[in-house]
């Protein structure tokens, strides 16, 4: 799974922020080609030919392990290079990453595919579920009334609307953009009742 690029543009004096403005690279979004959906907050993950894979980041001149699959060049601005490793069902490592593979096995919902692993022990639990789940990238589509900078900005900052961002998939391609809560200096609210 590619690094993708910000909806708006990076404030250059802080990187961790965006601007009012539009990230040229992005266009596609405001063309009406895209289609919004839910950012979970989990560690990636990918089913390919039937077998589970986690990401691995061999940046900054890391050597990703044998038979670690490639899914870009390295960038050599920002030192990322990521990979997919295979996930070994023996290693406690990758513990978690099984427990939501067998919980979509047993929905009969196992397809190739990128997911997200959330859930008790990944990240701190702030998708604030039960257990440890897989959620396919792309299924948790959002009806967006604009697109305009502010609008985002205080759809994401409503308590209602308590996820790490929005993703943007290109309706015919597999382009991708995405735009976070904290893009905008905004945190996530603390939820103390877990999902079930």
């Amino acid at each position: 799974m590619k690094k993708i690029s910000t909806l708006f543009k990076k404030d250059i004096n802080n990187l961790g922020r965006v601007i009012d403005e539009i990230n040229p690279e992005n266009n596609w979004v405001f063309d009406g080609e895209a289609i919004a959906t839910q950012k979970f907050d989990g560690s990636a993950c990918a089913v390919i030919n039937g077998k589970l894979y986690k990401r691995y980041d061999a940046k900054k001149g890391k050597i990703a392990p044998e038979g670690a699959i490639a899914c870009q060049e390295a960038d050599f601005i920002t030192g990322h290079h990521p990979h997919w490793l295979a996930c070994d069902i023996n290693k406690k490592e990758d513990k978690y990453f099984w427990e939501g593979f067998t919980a979509l096995a047993e929905l009969g919902k196992v397809e190739d595919g990128t997911y997200e692993l959330i859930g008790e022990k990944v990240r701190g639990n702030p998708e604030n579920i039960k257990g440890h789940l897989l959620v396919k990238h792309g299924n948790h589509i959002l009806s967006l009334k604009s697109l305009d900078f502010e609008w985002i900005k205080n759809f994401l900052s409503d308590p209602e609307n308590n996820m790490e961002g929005i993703v943007f998939h290109h309706i015919t391609d597999n382009r991708m953009c995405k735009i976070r809560k904290s893009d905008f200096g905004l945190r996530r609210k603390e939820v103390k009742e877990l999902i079930v």
